[in-house]
């Protein structure tokens, strides 16, 4: 079975290229998209942003899964009867203790690997390789920061608002913590689309790679 990840360097919305081909990966099923997210306070109001571009190509069957608050148990129901998977942005921290350190990971990697998409966003992103890396940016001791991921991704480190966060810095200190990576920087308003584990296209702003010490634009 094929195996679909879509990665986004910030939040959503989905960029329109890769809003298709989720869509399009998804529609082999009847059954709801999960939406997977670190509860926040009106947080009903913003999951249009989530949801619209997937709505606009026929997609409206939706769960909500805010984290705290969902049982574990009704999240892996959920998820075991998903089409796709969406995992949003926030603390990268917090989605790691509320995914990749419960039983939720188990079975959304057994969704992937059955051929449901799944799309990170920003957070959802980081925690969706095998190692997950965490820029001072992005915790509250700012400092860099690594720790067990999904493993949807083998040998790949990833870092997210690329360019907005100025942090070629945290890609270089990640790729000399762990070598024999490929190493990605994703902006903003950026997808990046793998099949069966392999870059197979890019859809909005930069996406960057270090390599052998140079980093290049690569879409």
């Amino acid at each position: 079975m094929d195996r679909h990840l879509f990665l986004f360097g910030g939040g959503p919305p989905f960029t329109s290229n890769m809003a298709n081909l989720f869509v399009r990966k998804a529609s082999c099923s009847n059954q709801p998209v999960s939406i997977l997210f670190v509860e926040r306070e009106g947080w009903e109001e913003y999951m249009p942003v989530y949801t619209g571009e997937l709505e606009k190509l026929g997609i409206h069957n939706f769960h909500y899964l805010p984290l705290r608050t969902t049982p574990i148990e009704q999240a892996v129901k959920c998820i075991t009867n998903s089409s796709g998977i969406v995992i949003g942005g926030g603390d990268t921290n917090l989605y790691a203790d509320y995914i990749v350190d419960t039983e939720i990971s188990k079975v959304l990697k057994n969704r992937y690997e059955q051929g449901a998409p799944v799309a990170g966003f920003s957070a959802g992103a980081l925690i969706s390789p095998e190692l997950c890396v965490i820029s001072p940016n992005d915790n509250v001791q700012n400092e860099f920061q690594h720790r067990r991921g999904l493993g949807l991704l083998s040998n790949v480190l990833i870092a997210v608002h690329y360019s907005e966060w100025n942090d070629e810095d945290h890609l270089r200190n990640a790729a000399s913590h762990f070598s024999n990576h490929v190493n990605y920087g994703i902006d903003e308003r950026t997808g990046m689309y793998f099949l069966n584990g392999h870059l197979e296209s890019t859809d909005g702003e930069g996406v960057y790679q270090l390599e052998n010490g140079i980093i290049n634009k690569i879409n």
